[in-house]
């Protein structure tokens, strides 16, 4: 496989990049709503480089996070390391990760869109069976409009957000937060621009 058929040496290249390719602060909806989330035992689903397991750290969340790609892996433990927090981190996919049942209190995804919707079905499945009870679940991702934008994202629109499509994937949860909204985004060089975005906080009954 080359680099356009094979994801895992796409995003190495992408990451093997200097610097942080998404840059090394916190996405901003995760930031304003960190208040909202459960203390504890928190997993950073498809963490890339560290910069929202780092913040959870910083928080004071114990955290676990993973990401398939053995470089940024490695840059978000140095970042980790610089920022003087501990992070579990774990070198998997999403399919081979342990995803153990009812384990943490808070479940973060952020940008995750790699997925199709077959394999987002049973991603947000898993997400699901590793929360809690009562736990607390946050996504963040592009909205269906992020094609006209060009901005960031995967680029296809079957792999784009909607509230009809969280809401239906989290039934069994109780909304804290859910919104369509457009808004600059400056997260390093992967994610910089106007965006079309949602966003989704939600507590598992």
């Amino acid at each position: 496989m080359n680099a356009f058929t094979d994801p895992l040496t796409r995003w190495n290249e992408r990451f093997a990049a200097e610097g942080y390719l998404f840059g090394e602060a916190p996405n901003a909806y995760l930031a304003d709503m960190t208040s909202s989330l459960t203390k504890g035992r928190a997993l950073s689903v498809a963490d890339g480089e560290g910069r929202n397991s780092v913040w959870l750290a910083q928080q004071g969340f114990e955290v676990d996070a993973f990401d398939f790609s053995p470089i940024a892996v490695d840059k978000a433990q140095k970042l980790a390391s610089r920022h003087g927090v501990s992070v579990n981190y774990q070198c998997s996919s999403w399919e081979a990760f342990d995803w153990p049942a009812q384990r943490y209190d808070t479940v973060v995804g952020v940008f995750f869109q790699f997925a199709d919707p077959a394999s987002r079905s049973a991603l947000f499945a898993r997400m699901d069976e590793a929360l809690k009870p009562g736990g607390i679940l946050l996504i963040q991702g592009y909205g269906k409009e992020q094609l006209q934008f060009n901005t960031g994202g995967p680029g296809k629109l079957d792999h784009l957000y909607d509230e009809d499509l969280l809401l239906a994937a989290f039934r069994n949860y109780r909304v804290l937060d859910l919104r369509t909204y457009t808004a600059q985004v400056s997260e390093g060089q992967g994610h910089s621009g106007l965006s079309a975005l949602v966003g989704f906080v939600a507590q598992k009954r």
